[in-house]
């Protein structure tokens, strides 16, 4: 898409200096990698407490802003530790240290990171059931935290799915990377909604961020598979076209030899 190709560029000018003088120091894009996703574990971290605090049986309105304030400073978090996701490919690139265990490492910690940042988001809304007379329409009310529990985890199980569904693709020699919501997204709209959860202490933010996420993530993820029916038809038309050829040439040559066995047979 454009739009991303032109932010990539733009962040890739103001990154470009500092990639430079990792690859001086000897940084290896794999160590990058490893200090993005410690960041997105202190990120999952603000959020699971911020779930502990928050499903307090003697919940008060006091705590309920320490909660939001957490979820706050762990969206900026996670907002941060994306970066290292741009440096490290980036570095990669520009020093010639692409390996295939480097993108294996970098796809594996990119999945973990998604589910543990979804998943302390899934536990807020599950543990935090306020009582309806100490707290305003600023929060989920009781009953409403289950459903928008569901509605994370729906989105936990979009954005697993569209990164399968092109892995998949992959393996089966087609480049898949198309969609509205790809990992850049998720986790813009991820950390932006928590950081905004944070500064107005309103709930609702953080919700919203997780229904557009479940709804475009698995849109995606089907968009994809729709894309894939093409070209996966015309492989496995060219797979039979040349096995029926192979066929062709195996009867061919046992018709000589058939013919060859007779003739020597009547000699």
């Amino acid at each position: 898409m454009k739009y991303r190709d032109f932010l990539q560029k733009m962040i890739y000018k103001i990154i470009d200096p500092l990639i430079k003088g990792l690859f001086k120091m000897g940084v290896t894009p794999n160590m990058v990698t490893t200090v993005g996703f410690i960041g997105n574990l202190i990120a999952a971290g603000f959020f699971i407490h911020a779930a502990y605090i928050m499903g307090a049986a003697d919940l008060d309105a006091n705590t309920v802003m320490i909660g939001l304030h957490e979820i706050g400073w762990g969206g900026a978090i996670l907002l941060f530790s994306s970066l290292f996701d741009m440096i490290d490919g980036r570095l990669a690139r520009k020093g010639n240290l692409c390996s295939s265990f480097g993108a294996l490492w970098d796809s594996t910690l990119d999945r973990y990171s998604e589910l543990i940042t979804l998943f302390g988001i899934c536990l807020i809304f599950l543990r935090f059931q306020p009582d309806p007379s100490l707290f305003d329409s600023s929060t989920v009310g009781p009953g409403e935290g289950f459903w928008w529990g569901v509605i994370t985890f729906t989105a936990m199980v979009g954005s697993i799915m569209v990164s399968y569904v092109r892995a998949r693709a992959e393996g089966l020699g087609i480049e898949c990377k198309g969609g509205l919501m790809q990992r850049p997204e998720r986790v813009v709209i991820t950390a932006v909604t928590t950081i905004l959860t944070g500064c107005t202490e309103n709930l609702w933010w953080v919700a919203g961020g997780m229904a557009i996420i479940a709804l475009l993530a698995n849109i995606t993820a089907f968009w994809r598979v729709a894309f894939c029916y093409k070209p996966l038809k015309e492989k496995e038309l060219k797979e039979n076209e040349v096995q029926e050829e192979k066929k062709a040439e195996v009867k061919e040559k046992k018709k000589k030899k058939d013919k060859e066995s007779k003739g020597k047979s009547h000699q």
